[in-house]
This record gives C-alpha cells, structure tokens and sequence, in this order.
C-alpha cells in the first residue's frame, strides 16, 4: 500500500508540474512511475 501512494504522489505531483504536458508525455510517465513501483517491491522487499 505504501509503495502505491508513493506511485499516486509522483503522479500528482508530475500532473501539478508539468500542466502544460501532452497526454502521451503523461502516460509515459505513469509508465516509468509503474516500472520504478515494481522495482520498489522486488528490490526492497515491500
């Protein structure tokens, strides 16, 4: 659960930062986000 609201902040805090960013900019993000959520939970055990 912990990891998932670290995933939802950078989320937000990406859409807040860069409001002017395409919809493909955004979805590529909330993909590396996605990726560095499963390196979380592999590589520290969470």
């Amino acid at each position: 659960m912990n990891i998932f609201v670290i995933w939802l902040v950078l989320v937000i805090a990406w859409n807040f930062g860069y409001p002017k960013a395409s919809p493909l900019e955004d979805v590529l993000v909330a993909v590396i986000l996605a990726l560095f959520n499963l390196f979380l939970k592999k590589y520290l055990k969470l």
